[in-house]
């Protein structure tokens, strides 16, 4: 298995640039993974796919104004902060765009806010200290972070966010979770689906491409998740009872199998608080997700290796072509599959 074997060319026509309305609207790509059958639905379609007392499982956490602009207090040059993950009240890791960042510049931020940088790390991420918590005032000073691959303007920052965001904490959105509605969601649960929701802080890791030659020689990032007693308890019972745990978007699988390892005799999956590092690729065994809603990914990256160790890597592959035939919008603010 070599990292170019995740490889595939997509020209820039085919990265959406901005969201489609309203949400459900979507383009859904169903592939049947024993099958192989692929067929073309609308989003909104999704619950002629999900059956009484299948669970939906979503990941309720939410962008914060992480983007912060700034300029350097000796030298007025400009400067751009991004938040990546807390150390202390104080102390975060961060990626910098600016000139001579080194340990111990100060950057004044929009807004009056000072930081100082306290250790240079790999590229342009660093350490920077602020002298105010700055939690509190991300939503004055702050802004979006939208991934590199959109250039345009946000006319709505709330097109970012899913409708059931509630735990303030990443910096990217889990845009499988994207394309739901309130009338979808009140569809579903009418037909008897139920939901529960988990916590996964997504970083912009996420969308980095593996650089190694052998995926297996990736050190795959950490993020913080937590899946709870009550939506522990709602799983077990739900795969007792022969319904299907259906993840929305890979942070979900992600976090569903990273508390798997820790259930204990009788149970498929326990409550789970804390930072995971899996690094799912295709051979790993999936405890128990049933079925994946997932946009389409970068090569190359970590996301397209799990949706590969899902469904096989020759049918997504394959089913990337037929999108990119059928005019698929891809990435972020793109169309949807489901693996079944």
């Amino acid at each position: 298995m070599k990292t170019s074997d995740f490889d595939y060319e997509l020209p820039e026509r085919f990265i959406a640039q901005t969201p489609v309305e309203p949400r459900d609207s979507a383009k859904l790509l169903v592939l049947d993974r024993q099958s192989d059958g692929i067929r073309h639905q609308k989003f909104r379609d999704l619950g002629n796919f999900i059956l009484p007392g299948d669970l939906l499982v979503f990941n309720e956490t939410r962008v914060i104004r992480a983007r912060l602009l700034g300029k350097k207090i000796l030298t007025g040059g400009k400067v751009e902060i991004l938040l990546l993950r807390q150390h202390d009240e104080l102390a975060w890791e961060v990626l910098v765009k600016g000139k001579g960042l080194i340990s111990g510049k100060r950057v004044r931020i929009e807004g009056g806010l000072e930081a100082e940088i306290l250790s240079v790390l790999e590229g342009p991420r660093r350490v920077v200290r602020f002298d105010l918590p700055i939690e509190p005032m991300l939503d004055n000073i702050g802004h979006v972070p939208l991934p590199p691959y959109i250039h345009s303007v946000l006319s709505d920052p709330e097109r970012y966010q899913t409708i059931f965001a509630n735990q303030p904490g990443s910096a990217a959105a889990p845009t499988a979770g994207l394309h739901f509605t309130p009338a979808l969601m009140e569809e579903l649960s009418n037909k008897g689906i139920r939901f529960v929701t988990l916590t996964l802080h997504i970083g912009l890791d996420t969308f980095g491409p593996v650089k190694e030659e052998s995926p297996q020689d990736h050190k795959i990032h950490s993020e913080w998740c937590q899946l709870s007693s009550a939506a522990a308890e709602e799983i077990n019972l739900t795969k007792a009872r022969g319904g299907r745990i259906i993840a929305v978007g890979t942070t979900s699988v992600r976090t569903l199998e990273s508390a798997a390892v820790s259930a204990g005799e009788g149970q498929i999956i326990a409550p789970y608080d804390g930072s995971t590092n899996l690094f799912i690729l295709p051979g790993y065994e999936f405890k128990f997700v049933d079925a994946i809603v997932t946009n389409f990914h970068l090569p190359k990256s970590t996301l397209i290796m799990l949706v590969s160790a899902f469904a096989g890597r020759h049918k997504i592959m394959s089913a990337y072509r037929i999108a990119k035939e059928n005019n698929y919008r891809f990435y972020s603010f793109g169309d949807a599959m489901l693996i079944l």
